[in-house]
């Protein structure tokens, strides 16, 4: 088990980009790791350090009038996120470089946008340290090696940001949400020992009764 450790000041905090995948799956999962620092790597999580340690080398290269950035450091003060990104290709249009991201996951396309919405915030940032908009970016699966290509339409946008500030306030606030139900996801999360997502949702159910059991008998008496 791997303990986090990174600035936590409000004034200056940060949250990183990559935070918003683990908030997409679960907020209680995301605060278990930025807040209360608790890390368990899986077999999912082991391939996808494995797939992105091809991309981490930093450096930029030109390929066909494209340039290509490798691990280019982004950030954004109005959404409060820093990160970096896998690849930033560079495409000039009307006399101006505009930015694609491209993200590398280890598996093939999920259910839920929890790709989409880091990508897109990627883009954001993007989009503040540029100036330029940036209206799509890819993804890399490496289950079928294949990009899916992203357009950062006005939901996605609004999805985004608005789980980047649920997600800064629970981390500012050092706030861990309980779990509302037991979900089918919640057998591939590499917390599930340390969330007990069913211990903890009974555990609440009983306390909530024991409280109104009090007050009927308060009323009562």
């Amino acid at each position: 088990m791997i303990h986090l450790e990174y600035k936590t000041q409000n004034d200056d905090l940060l949250v990183p980009i990559s935070a918003l995948q683990h908030a997409a799956y679960c907020l209680r999962q995301a605060a278990l790791i930025h807040v209360e620092r608790i890390w368990k790597e899986n077999k999912y999580t082991a391939e996808g350090r494995i797939l992105h340690s091809l991309v981490d080398k930093g450096g930029s290269r030109k390929i066909r009038g494209v340039r290509r950035v490798y691990s280019m450091p982004l950030a954004s003060e109005r959404l409060k996120l820093t990160g970096v990104a896998d690849v930033v290709e560079f495409f000039v249009e009307n006399d101006k470089e505009v930015p694609f991201p491209v993200e590398y996951k280890r598996g093939s396309p999920k259910r839920f946008l929890a790709d989409e919405i880091q990508l897109c915030a990627q883009a954001l940032c993007l989009e503040e340290m540029t100036g330029i908009i940036v209206d799509s970016g890819a993804i890399f699966y490496g289950e079928n090696k294949r990009r899916v290509k992203v357009t950062f339409d006005s939901k996605l946008r609004k999805i985004t940001e608005e789980l980047a500030f649920d997600l800064f306030r629970i981390i500012s606030e050092f706030k861990t949400p309980p779990p509302t139900t037991h979900k089918n996801r919640c057998r591939n999360c590499s917390l599930y020992d340390q969330c007990q997502p069913k211990v903890v949702v009974r555990s609440a159910h009983k306390w909530r009764e024991n409280e109104l059991n009090k007050a009927i008998n308060e009323e009562i008496t």
